[in-house]
């Protein structure tokens, strides 16, 4: 009987293990917010810059620079969404890379004992948890 229970566990366990690898217990949008443990942020609501063109995988976005991604309206949304979750900006989510969130950049990097800039670089890449 015990080895019954022990093996039941045990298959239980395995079966988790792959069902959280599966693309059905994690999102598909790349530009989800996730933390270091790469669980993700769902919000509740619904920006313009959702629907802005991404690319596929969240793996594409490490092989541009950041001055390729604040060009791109999807990338900035999700840069001022994650700032928004972390209380530095607190303007439109609207996908252009403006003054206030270069404002917002600065006092994250400040935070975050980062050189400060007010630019967007990789330290503040991996700060916000992004690609």
């Amino acid at each position: 009987m015990k080895w019954m229970a022990l093996t039941l566990i045990l298959g239980l366990g395995a079966i988790t293990a792959q069902a959280s690898d599966c693309a059905f217990f994690r999102g598909t949008d790349p530009l989800a917010q996730r933390d270091e443990w790469g669980l993700l942020h769902q919000g509740r609501t619904v920006n313009s810059t959702d629907f802005a063109p991404r690319y596929r995988w969240r793996f594409d976005y490490y092989f541009k620079a950041p001055e390729q991604l604040i060009m791109q309206p999807g990338y900035v949304g999700a840069m001022q969404t994650a700032l928004r979750r972390l209380g530095y900006y607190c303007g439109p989510i609207d996908g252009v890379f403006s003054p206030e969130v270069g404002n917002a950049i600065a006092r994250l990097q400040k935070n975050y004992s980062i050189r400060v800039t007010g630019t967007f670089t990789d330290s503040v890449r991996w700060a916000l948890h992004l690609p």
